[in-house]
């Protein structure tokens, strides 16, 4: 397609007369500035790069260097509860992951290496923070607040289209805990971890059994004088069955990196495996019941301590926190050097936590693994054309459409926002989603004279009572303490209503009637100078829908796309299995509405 310079900046009537003077679907330039070079980040750049022209993109991001998380997070035993080869771009493999469930340093390098390997650093400046983005009435777009985080000074910009790529899991925060600045030892934070820190021979408390607590335990426990681990709630932990930590033996390593045939047939079966879980979050269902006997089996087990089953096997249901691995984790509790303190930290003294037994606890080293900030509020104000704050609008609940936009903020689009698939099976098949569907309005953006387009308030009010009303059929709605609600018995902002196809499929098209679109000038001034973008090529084939053979047109239904994209008939029709070794009837499982 020809490019077609329409100043983005320009008048109604400017942009209609450049249009005027243009082809059908003229591109005009689009400037995008996106907010972190996470994983969600640097995919985007990736597919500007591949799919588009005519185009300017800025990637803010604030640490040194690329892949966010897995860069700020070096705690000792950070890894991915996903397996490792399927914590990858479905088209970009890494043919050389040392276990099932890799360290964070792996990981790091297989997004780093991403970003070199496509030349993505050229859109990205490091240590560049953004601090706030208004709407600008005059022009459209945002004007973009960015602090130089090297020299403090604030820099600005100004884009057509902004997106938020920051993720969910990197604002780390200190926990709430009165005294926590009186203490006096050596104080850390998972995700701001000081690898100058020597553990050996030292007396550790470590706050926290979340995913990073259960991580950091095992890794730590060897080394250390003794552990102190304070914990004020039960969850599950255990590998899902077929799931278990493994490390890959030279001769599968060899086999990955050198057949093609192997590695996707390993992927695509751990792939139907995760796919095949989603059962276990729906209440009443075989696959939960099942993973849930097997999981408290296997925590018993492991444990062999009365006290810790009783306070630590939960009695919510399997999956309403995160399912975690926790790979060495219980074993870790009965080891002679840890001592496990159940119940609330009350204070903080000089020396170590102080817990509701009145009884105070002296560390030498305090490791809190108390997580990070999930309000889903942005980190900064955005300001839209009337001057409301997203901040002020999400403060109570974050409603999104889809987990990638807000009512009333146009142009602004979101990767892993309110109630997008971050817990429902594999999550980065669930951010490709996303990028297509943005790279789908971003196309529409830059081939029409559209001004603004942002989800209707109605899409959003519906969605969000139909999330609500599915919800209540879920697992996630049982009263345990988790980052997928802002409080037990809240709403849930974090998931989707569905699994991570589900989500797939609900995003494979843009659904329009969805979404508020102005127009610049006339509406319909992307229809140009009367020319098709066929006659502006001379080498395409200006007869192309003359055939001499049967219709080999694309499917026109939903229905028969979906069945070549899904490869319909390739696989036994007897369903997909899970991990637990069985067929699993998606039918009879679904909850009803």
């Amino acid at each position: 397609m020809a490019d077609f310079l329409v100043p983005s900046t320009a008048s109604p009537e400017t942009d209609a007369q450049h249009r005027a003077r243009g082809p059908i679907h003229a591109q005009r330039h689009v400037r995008v500035v996106c907010i972190g070079a996470g994983a969600s980040g640097l995919l985007m750049a990736y597919k500007l790069q591949r799919h588009f022209s005519n185009y300017t993109l800025s990637v803010y991001e604030k640490n040194p260097q690329v892949s966010g998380t897995w860069f700020e997070n070096r705690y000792p035993g950070c890894a991915c509860d996903v397996p490792s080869h399927n914590y990858t771009w479905s088209f970009e493999p890494k043919l050389d992951w040392s276990a099932v469930y890799a360290s964070s340093k792996e990981i790091f390098a297989y997004f780093n290496d991403f970003a070199r390997k496509y030349g993505l650093h050229k859109y990205i400046k490091t240590r560049h923070q953004v601090v706030g983005a208004a709407w600008n009435k005059r022009k459209g777009g945002y004007d973009v607040k960015i602090e130089d985080l090297e020299s403090g000074q604030i820099v600005e910009d100004h884009c057509d289209i902004l997106i938020n790529a920051s993720g969910i899991l990197n604002n780390w925060a200190w926990p709430a805990i009165p005294g926590l600045d009186k203490y006096k030892g050596t104080l850390l934070h998972t995700a701001n971890w000081d690898d100058k820190i020597d553990l050996r021979g030292r007396h550790v408390g470590l706050i926290g059994n979340g995913s990073s607590g259960i991580q950091v335990l095992p890794t730590i426990q060897p080394h250390v004088e003794q552990v102190t681990t304070f914990i004020r709630e039960p969850t599950w932990v255990s590998p899902v069955q077929g799931l278990e930590q493994h490390v890959f033996s030279a001769q599968e390593r060899a086999d990955f990196a050198t057949k093609p045939a192997v590695l996707n047939k390993y992927r695509k079966n751990v792939e139907r495996g995760l796919n095949g879980q989603f059962g276990i979050f729906l209440k009443g269902t075989t696959t939960n019941t099942e993973t849930e006997a097997y999981f408290r089996q296997q925590m018993a087990e492991k444990l062999q301590n009365p006290y810790l089953e009783e306070r630590l096997i939960p009695n919510w249901h399997v999956g309403c926190r995160r399912l975690t691995p926790g790979v060495g984790y219980l074993e870790a509790l009965g080891k002679p050097n840890v001592t496990t303190v159940y119940g609330e930290i009350t204070s903080i003294s000089k020396r170590g936590p102080v817990c509701d037994n009145g009884q105070e606890y002296p560390v030498d080293i305090l490791i809190c693994a108390t997580g990070f900030n999930t309000s889903f509020k942005p980190r900064f104000p955005l300001l839209n054309a009337a001057g409301a704050n997203l901040q002020d609008v999400w403060a109570t609940e974050a409603r999104s459409y889809f987990g990638l936009a807000a009512a009333d903020f146009p142009n602004y689009l979101i990767f892993l926002g309110p109630n997008c698939p971050i817990g429902n099976g594999p999550v980065l098949s669930a951010i490709e989603a996303q990028a297509e569907y943005m790279c789908k309005l971003i196309d529409r953006f830059q081939t029409h004279n559209i001004a603004t387009f942002a989800p209707k308030q109605a899409a959003v009010d519906d969605f969000i009572a139909f999330k609500d009303q599915f919800m209540a059929k879920t697992v996630w709605q049982d009263p345990c303490r988790s980052w997928y609600k802002a409080r037990p018995d809240g709403p849930i902002t974090a998931l989707w209503p569905g699994s991570t196809l589900h989500y797939i499929e609900a995003m494979m098209e843009v659904r329009h009637d969805d979404w508020e679109t102005t127009y610049s000038g006339n509406r319909f001034a992307w229809l140009g100078n009367g020319y098709s973008q066929t006659e502006l090529d001379p080498t395409a084939d200006w007869a192309f829908y003359i055939r001499d053979h049967d219709d080999d047109d694309e499917p026109l239904s939903r229905g028969r796309r979906l069945q070549i994209i899904n490869k319909s008939g390739t696989v036994r029709p007897e369903g997909a299995v899970s991990f637990t070794g069985r067929d699993v009837d998606h039918e009879k499982e679904m909850p009803k509405l």
